[in-house]
């Protein structure tokens, strides 16, 4: 299905690359060289995907990121030169939903846009019904969540991971089985993107981030979404 997209990158020749390998998959692509042009074009017409350079003039990738994150959950992949563990981390504490380090594939770019197209757009059929875990509800289909009747903003990332485990509270997760719910190949970085998007979602559904009562770790394991929060059981 073709999506429109965003490719926010300075150096001419690699947003060309990209643009040309995304309409041959059948999309329609739209080529800005800057932060603000990237701002001022999304609240224009905002695209399926954002791919997002750090490195850009007047405004950069990650204050772009930042205040996208308070107007959208428009999906987005960032690039960078940048490969430190550190840089990964800042990236998606902004709200990026994946992170790719140049030089890339240009090919594995496009594996990368479709997963985040078909997880976001198109990944959840329309059938699926509204989740329900203590005062967690999590609505596919609306793609809303919601904590002790609190409207919750999520970024696709982190409503995907969510939904994955309030789908079975109460069982753990390995690191690598969400990563593999998320991008769905099991190479992607490390398993600190995980821990990176639960740290994220633990601000947004608990009472004190610091005591979680709701997104738990299983130590030597993983994360799970414990099934009764204050006495109030899965369903309730």
């Amino acid at each position: 299905m073709s999506a429109h997209v965003m490719v926010a990158e300075d150096d001419e020749k690699q947003a060309d690359l990209a643009r040309r390998y995304l309409e041959h998959e059948g999309h329609s692509v739209v080529l800005v060289h800057n932060g603000r042009d990237a701002l001022d074009e999304i609240r224009r017409q905002p695209p399926d995907l954002l791919i997002l350079d750090v490195m850009m003039p007047k405004v950069d990738g990650l204050d772009v990121c930042r205040i996208l994150r308070r107007e959208s959950d428009l999906p987005v992949l960032m690039l960078t030169a940048r490969c430190t563990e550190e840089d990964l981390l800042l990236g998606l504490d902004l709200g990026a939903d994946d992170y790719m380090t140049k030089p890339y594939s240009p090919r594995e770019l496009m594996a990368r846009a479709r997963v985040l197209l078909r997880r976001t757009k198109w990944g959840e059929p329309r059938s699926d019904p509204v989740l329900r875990v203590g005062g967690l509800r999590v609505d596919p289909i609306r793609h809303e969540v919601s904590a002790d009747g609190r409207r919750v903003d999520c970024t696709p990332a982190e409503f995907q991971l969510l939904h994955v485990m309030a789908a079975q509270p109460g069982r753990a997760f390995t690191r690598q089985q969400l990563l593999e719910h998320l991008h769905g190949f099991d190479r992607y970085i490390t398993s600190r993107t995980i821990d990176a998007h639960v740290m994220n979602l633990r601000k947004k559904i608990e009472p004190n981030p610091r005591k979680p009562v709701r997104l738990l770790t299983v130590f030597g394991i993983g994360y799970k979404l414990a099934d009764t929060v204050d006495g109030r059981r899965h369903g309730a």
